[in-house]
């Protein structure tokens, strides 16, 4: 799903225009931006959580020059969900086993 396709589901269930809802998510996902680059994490109760990760320094490799190279640590952007969302995606990605042959569905 495309940001476009979310921003139709949205309008279509809320009636709300498409503009309205576009700019509603835009300032979402600035918001959530502005706030991990400021060092805070965001808890949003039963979807998830953003927060920031520190990655240590390491020492990586340019394979074409082959020279070490240091990485300085660094934050990067994290989505942990919450548990009732993971429990909720769980249940809907259950395969079910198909009947063997000679078995009734």
């Amino acid at each position: 799903m495309r940001k476009a396709d979310l921003v139709n589901q949205i309008s279509e269930k809320t009636g709300i225009p498409k503009v309205d809802v576009l700019v509603t998510l835009e300032t979402m996902f600035k918001e959530v931006k502005d706030t991990l680059a400021g060092g805070e994490n965001i808890y949003i109760r039963g979807f998830g959580s953003f927060i920031t990760k520190k990655r240590a320094a390491k020492i990586g490799r340019n394979i074409k020059k082959n020279i070490a190279v240091h990485i300085p640590e660094h934050y990067i952007p994290a989505f942990k969900p919450a548990k009732e969302f993971v429990a909720e995606v769980k249940k809907l990605v259950e395969i079910k086993p198909d009947p063997g042959p000679g078995e009734d569905a």
